[in-house]
């Protein structure tokens, strides 16, 4: 047993290198009136927990829900060891697409299928070895298995994904689309991890627009790049280290496209939990006119 445990968490730290580049996209440093709204840091809890909470709406302007979102969390604590497992998946479906609530279902099941089968299986088995691949190769191939079931599935639909991957103390992130992954830290910083895969968010990075104009550019949902959509076909993986206190929320553009990051931490720091903060975040988003799905999963974790 502890030589399975000696080659597992080898496997986890020796293939999956942090790319630092992806990992520090953006920041935003929120001013003292907000960090106050976070309160205390909590006291350490043994063994740690992760506490997980999501939600859903179709949103005040859609006759449908077009979102996909798929969670599992699991813990495995002995006397010598302790492992984290967590598996988290946002798909939006494309909007205007045929079958965009079937693709976006498809790609949510078909990389936790795939992941479940390629690592959380044989993690909990002590008669297995570890993959040969690395962390972010076998989420790369999950993604294309995703991508390829779009394509067959849901033919002419299409779908973003963003999934994380936690695994020990490492954060694994793939990421097709403008759904989108943040930290958020109880000293007030709020890091967006993905980099949209948009028309408007290439225009910006080009400098040809700013970001003002990106917010109001008719084109602003207009992605080029997205499951089942398109060859050839390249997702966004990498790894980090997960951090060591607050929480990683992953959620569709109609969360984040309109509620600002200062609204949503105060909305994540104040509730009594991940499950309320992502209730008070889907009513938010209501509130300011919920023009699309709104779907977010909010990991808290262990401190």
């Amino acid at each position: 047993m502890v030589d399975y445990f000696k080659k597992l968490f080898k496997w986890i730290v020796g293939k999956t290198e942090p790319d630092k580049s992806a990992a520090e996209i953006g920041t935003a440093p929120l001013s003292e009136e907000m960090l106050a709204d976070a309160g205390e840091i909590p006291q350490s809890s043994k063994p740690p927990q992760y506490q997980v909470g999501s939600g859903k709406s179709t949103g005040r302007q859609r006759d449908h829900d077009e979102d996909s979102l798929f969670t599992l969390t699991a813990n495995l604590t002995s006397d010598t060891q302790h492992l984290i497992f967590g598996l988290y998946v946002v798909a939006d479906g494309m909007g205007g697409h045929q079958h965009g609530e079937v693709a976006s279902e498809v790609a949510a099941r078909a990389i936790s299928s795939y992941l479940i089968r390629k690592i959380y299986y044989p993690l909990f088995n002590t008669t297995s070895i570890p993959p040969e691949e690395s962390l972010q190769e076998i989420m790369h191939q999950g993604v294309m298995k995703a991508h390829e079931a779009v394509v067959s599935q849901a033919p002419g639909g299409g779908t973003t994904l963003t999934a994380a991957l936690i695994l020990g103390e490492r954060l694994t992130i793939a990421h097709v689309g403008d759904s989108r992954a943040y930290t958020i830290s109880l000293d007030g910083r709020i890091d967006v991890l993905t980099r949209d895969h948009s028309l408007v968010k290439r225009l910006v990075e080009l400098g040809q627009i700013t970001q003002e104009e990106a917010a109001i550019h008719p084109k602003r949902n207009v992605l080029y790049r997205a499951l089942g959509q398109g060859e050839p076909f390249e997702p966004d993986v990498y790894s980090a280290s997960t951090p060591d206190a607050g929480y990683l929320l992953i959620c569709s553009d109609g969360l984040w496209g309109v509620v600002p990051e200062t609204e949503m931490f105060h909305l994540i720091t104040s509730a009594e939990n991940p499950q309320q903060a992502c209730q008070n975040l889907i009513i938010a988003a209501n509130e300011a006119g919920g023009p699309d799905n709104i779907t977010a999963i909010l990991i808290r974790m262990p401190h």
